[in-house]
């Protein structure tokens, strides 16, 4: 019996969870983690993946804790400051996520949605192994909020969610920006850009099966 494969399924596969990988340990616009795995327990351990705390990197060798820093997203370093009262308010960030020492930084709020999915995802795999129902948890993004008055001017983040619903948003015709402003544009607009692909991503896999 012989035996075949088609080497380019399986190259696509590896470049589809890399992909996925890369993007889910990038910041970004707040969102549900799309896995790249079937089973629960494989997708417990990639989501932990992209959670755990990035490292400094000398040459090969990976050594300390890259932003551990106060106010600091410990996984891709984008600033946020919570608010005591807020509900997705994310725990003390641990070195091995479930276990280790504590740090001194904290989750941005794409990534304290995918902690919050983590934890609903142990006690998910917890209740199956015990016979018990468990409904899962969906982080929701915060669509910008609706003014009366005409919309002049629109936020990083509500800009970043627009365009990841798929607007395209430009300045207006005849102003100027400076170095600062134009990088700003560019990385929210990378951003939404981003949180398309994350959408995508779950059709190309369905096609390839």
């Amino acid at each position: 019996m012989t035996i075949g494969y088609n080497a380019n399924i399986i190259q696509n596969n590896m470049t589809v969870q890399n992909l996925t990988k890369s993007l889910g340990r990038s910041g970004g616009p707040v969102g549900e983690f799309y896995f790249s795995q079937t089973k629960p327990k494989k997708q417990l351990k990639e989501l932990r993946w992209c959670l755990l705390p990035e490292k400094k990197k000398l040459l090969f060798i990976k050594y300390g804790f890259k932003f551990n820093l106060r106010d600091t997203c410990i996984v891709c370093g984008s600033m946020h400051r919570w608010d005591i009262s807020d509900p997705m308010r994310p725990p003390l960030p641990l070195s091995e996520v479930t276990k280790g020492r504590p740090l001194k930084g904290t989750f941005c709020p794409k990534h304290a949605g995918y902690h919050k999915q983590f934890e609903m995802l142990e006690q998910k795999i917890l209740a199956e192994e015990n016979g018990i129902e468990f409904r899962a948890f969906i982080p929701k993004a915060r669509m910008p909020s609706l003014r009366r008055a005409p919309v002049q001017t629109l936020s990083p983040i509500e800009m970043s969610t627009l365009i990841g619903a798929g607007w395209a948003i430009s300045p207006p015709q005849g102003t100027t920006e400076n170095a600062m402003e134009q990088y700003t544009r560019l990385m929210v607009e990378i951003q939404g850009k981003l949180n398309q692909i994350q959408k995508i991503i779950p059709y190309i896999e369905q096609k390839e099966e």
